[in-house]
């Protein structure tokens, strides 16, 4: 196999497996990997491998085997599941990755199908699948080549005719076409905890599905989740790729066909954004700049904004209207108002006639009610996370108690007033903006139930919803952080029809904590 080192690189730079039968396709070049994500030890980046030695061995971490199994066991639990794994092979192969014209599909296929050929040894033998699923069998055992070869041949005609009568055999994907009846939607931050919300609900509603991550915030699990439930080709595709390289953003605007953009990928922590202002500047105000121009270069006129009611700042009068004034006083609020000002004066261009809406949202809480999805942020960025989240993590013991920052604000119990929304029900405004879009048009809502709640009561009702004795450490003000934000939601009810279900923060808290009792460790716990 090492002559053919060059032949499977040229065929592709990566390919992901999993146990759910579907295979990903990664298009971002990159010489060295990233480091996996914490709560995904398999995830395999998108590179050509440094050595052969670096490579995974790709058919026991397919069938969920050991790297090192009997022969015996080889046959008996490898052979069922490549037999399964075949017909959503040939529909899930991207076409953006070269796999044109069914000669590389083949190709590609042999060079993982010749490492199969380990249950030709005997049972009992000892195998080892090293790289790229090579067998390393006893070297004082002489190679049977001859039965070797038959079965290479074997299974290259059936992998032949299999790829041949798939419905999804073409020299182009369903995802890089446009379809009658199919709504293909880019979902940038698809990984994180709202993004993956707003896809579960998106292919629950037989949308296509893109997500395009990088992963430093969201959670390949979720991706795993979602793919678990909506195994289909043509379904969802996952492309690991950051905003910020305008090249990568305009080769997957090129090999694919969308028809809109819901764009969520944005740093979102308040308190970081002061430690870090031109991280945020360059992450949300630079990278919708660099998305609003590959819409614009490849004709995608609908674009579904997730904003954030920190645009508002800390206004004079509540509840905060469409028309209040925006004077954000973080750069959160500031970079993604300057991300909404370059999406309206785009708007206003002879060259424009997308279809675009707004959304500002208030404080985010709950998860998915079926216990599919949760939030699951990075460890060393709790700090700056969700009260909801730091609530969780005192009730579990992650951490000895709740820090609750500021009780001098001028409310009725000193702390902080917030409109916490669900986030199915927030997922649910994202949908029915996309249906309601019209070119030409935009339209700006704020997103929430209308009703503040202290902190001091979200704390109670998190209390509740666990029924563990947090214990509260009152400090100072958080940097950045205003008295009272609520919003008035009529401009939404009347004009798309939305009105927030999920109002009782117990239930809410309730729905997630499900979650994260059976997550303590986020997706990696699954």
């Amino acid at each position: 196999m090492k002559k053919d080192s060059s032949k499977r690189k040229k065929i592709i730079n990566a390919t992901r497996f999993y146990k759910n039968r579907h295979v990903l396709c990664y298009d971002q070049v990159i010489e060295t990997p990233p480091p996996p994500p914490p709560d995904d030890p398999l995830f395999l980046s998108c590179h050509p491998s440094p050595s052969p030695a670096a490579s995974i061995p790709i058919l026991a971490w397919t069938a969920g085997l050991p790297p090192t199994v009997s022969a015996s066991r080889a046959r008996t639990d490898l052979a069922p599941r490549w037999a399964n794994l075949l017909p959503s092979l040939a529909t899930s192969i991207c076409s953006r990755q070269g796999f044109i014209g069914g000669t590389r599909e083949v190709e590609f296929l042999v060079s993982f199908l010749e490492a199969d050929l380990t249950c030709q040894q005997p049972p009992g033998a000892e195998v080892r699948l090293g790289p790229l699923g090579m067998d390393f069998a006893d070297s004082r055992r002489k190679p049977n080549f001859t039965g070797k070869i038959a079965v290479a041949a074997a299974l290259t005609v059936m992998c032949i005719i299999v790829l041949k009568q798939s419905p999804g055999f073409s020299s182009t994907s369903a995802f890089s076409r446009h379809e009658i009846g199919v709504t293909h939607v880019l979902v940038t931050g698809g990984a994180g905890y709202i993004g993956s919300h707003a896809t579960l609900r998106l292919l629950r509603d037989n949308y296509r599905v893109t997500i395009v991550d990088n992963l430093s915030r969201g959670n390949m699990g979720a991706v795993r989740v979602l793919q678990r439930l909506f195994p289909e080709p043509g379904r969802l595709q996952f492309i690991y790729a950051d905003l910020g390289d305008a090249k990568a953003v305009n080769k997957i605007f090129s090999e694919n066909a969308f028809d809109a953009v819901m764009h969520f990928a944005a740093v979102a922590y308040v308190g970081e954004s002061t430690m870090e202002p031109l991280r945020y500047y360059h992450n949300i105000t630079s990278n919708t700049l660099t998305v609003l121009e590959a819409m614009a270069a490849h004709n995608v006129n609908t674009l579904i904004y997730s904003s954030t009611c920190a645009t508002y700042g800390e206004p004079d009068t509540m509840p905060i209207v469409e028309t209040t004034p925006q004077n954000p006083i973080n750069p959160y609020g500031k970079a993604k108002k300057m991300a909404e000002d370059i999406i309206l004066d785009f708007t206003k261009s002879k060259k424009s006639n997308m279809a675009v809406m707004i959304l500002r949202y208030f404080n985010v809480i709950g998860s998915d009610p079926e216990g599919r999805l949760g939030e699951a942020p990075r460890p060393e960025l709790r700090e700056h996370g969700r009260i909801s989240g730091a609530c969780f993590d005192a009730a579990l013991g992650i951490i000895p108690g709740l820090k609750v920052r500021g009780t001098d604000y001028p409310t009725a119990d000193g702390t902080c007033i917030r409109d916490y929304i669900d986030v199915t029900d927030l997922v649910d405004a994202h949908v029915k903006a996309l249906d309601k879009a019209q070119l030409g048009k935009v339209g700006i809502y704020n997103v929430g139930t209308g009703q503040g709640r202290s902190v001091k009561e979200f704390v109670e009702a998190c209390k509740k919803a666990t029924g563990a004795s947090i214990k509260i450490e009152y400090l100072t003000r958080r940097p950045g952080d205003y008295a009272e934000v609520y919003s008035d939601p009529s401009k939404i009810h009347s004009e798309l029809n939305w009105t927030a279900r999920y109002t009782d923060l117990r239930e809410s808290l309730s729905m997630a904590w499900k979650w994260q009792k059976a997550h303590p460790n986020g997706y990696g716990s699954a």
